[in-house]
């Protein structure tokens, strides 16, 4: 008997289906996958799995709350959650996961077209499952549109021009995507400034206990670990509000810091740098110049 620990991987889209005892699909590197009214054959509770293809599953309804940070938020809405390959999931504790429908496409299905070469620009493929995207109903039948269309060309006879127009389907699934994940970070605008003050106060906390001068710079990793968010999400989630990255936005905090520094006490630069998390003070001197346009020293005298 396997232990729920060991990692249990999917090398192909046929393979996974084989295993849920569904059909196989009509193309070996995509399936769409209805689940409503499917008999599906439950993987392990909690067993860790991983696939080597994309997923994007799309619910017409969440039940019970979804977790955002530390916090627990009650959502009708339908959505779409994004795995991309070989990123690890446990699987579901209840049939009640399998609804609606489930797409699956292999990196080699678009590896030789223009959408695989930009994959990075969908970056909520690396968001957790928890940051899904919530769908208004106007969006909700957009998707359902889409995903009926895509359902339709993998129902047909494959042709030459097949896998062509599928990709052009998956690019404007993913446009749209992006879309309504813009709108979700500015309609639930309330939501992310209570973490962006949290990422204030975890930026304080973090200088004030002299952190710096032990762990150096905070780190993104660091910061979206304490927030309980991807750095993905919480990089996409800042810029959408700011303009910045979240490794921008720690610049930003670290140089007002420094500016208070050197406008209000006598220590010399290189022990504000040091206490801010640089191993070199000129690497301090380099950030605050492009910043500011001015060295340290410069901006000190300034008050003089």
């Amino acid at each position: 008997m396997k232990e729920k620990s060991e990692i249990h991987y999917f090398k192909s889209i046929s393979q996974l289906l084989q295993e849920l005892q569904l059909p196989a699909p009509n193309h070996p590197l995509i399936a769409l996958v209805n689940y409503n009214g499917v008999k599906v054959q439950q993987l392990e509770r909690g067993r860790k799995n991983c696939i080597d293809f994309y997923k994007i599953s799309f619910k017409l309804s969440f039940k019970g709350q979804t977790k955002y940070g530390r916090g627990y938020y009650d959502f009708e809405e339908g959505g779409l959650a994004f795995l991309q390959p070989r990123q690890i999931v446990a699987s579901p504790d209840n049939l009640g996961d399998y609804e609606g429908w489930a797409l699956y496409f292999h990196p080699d299905f678009i590896r030789n077209y223009a959408l695989g070469k930009m994959m990075n620009k969908y970056g909520f493929f690396a968001y957790d499952v928890s940051e899904a995207l919530f769908l208004s109903a106007k969006e909700k039948e957009v998707i359902s549109d889409l995903f009926n269309s895509i359902a339709k060309e993998l129902s047909g006879n494959i042709d030459q021009y097949t896998q062509d127009v599928l990709v052009s389907q998956l690019e404007l699934l993913l446009n749209y995507s992006n879309r309504f994940y813009n709108r979700q970070f500015i309609t639930r605008k309330t939501v992310n400034n209570d973490i962006i003050n949290k990422l204030d106060k975890l930026l304080d906390n973090y200088f004030n206990a002299g952190e710096g001068l032990h762990n150096g710079v905070p780190s993104v990793l660091h910061i979206s670990e304490e927030l309980q968010l991807s750095q993905r999400y919480l990089s996409d989630m800042i810029k959408s509000l700011t303009g910045l990255t979240t490794q921008q936005y720690i610049q930003n905090s670290m140089i007002e810091r420094a500016k208070d520094k050197l406008s209000t006490t006598k220590l010399s630069v290189s022990q504000i740098a040091y206490d801010l998390g640089f191993e070199h003070s000129q690497s301090f001197s380099k950030l605050f110049r492009a910043s500011t346009q001015l060295t340290p020293l410069q901006f000190r005298k300034s008050f003089d």
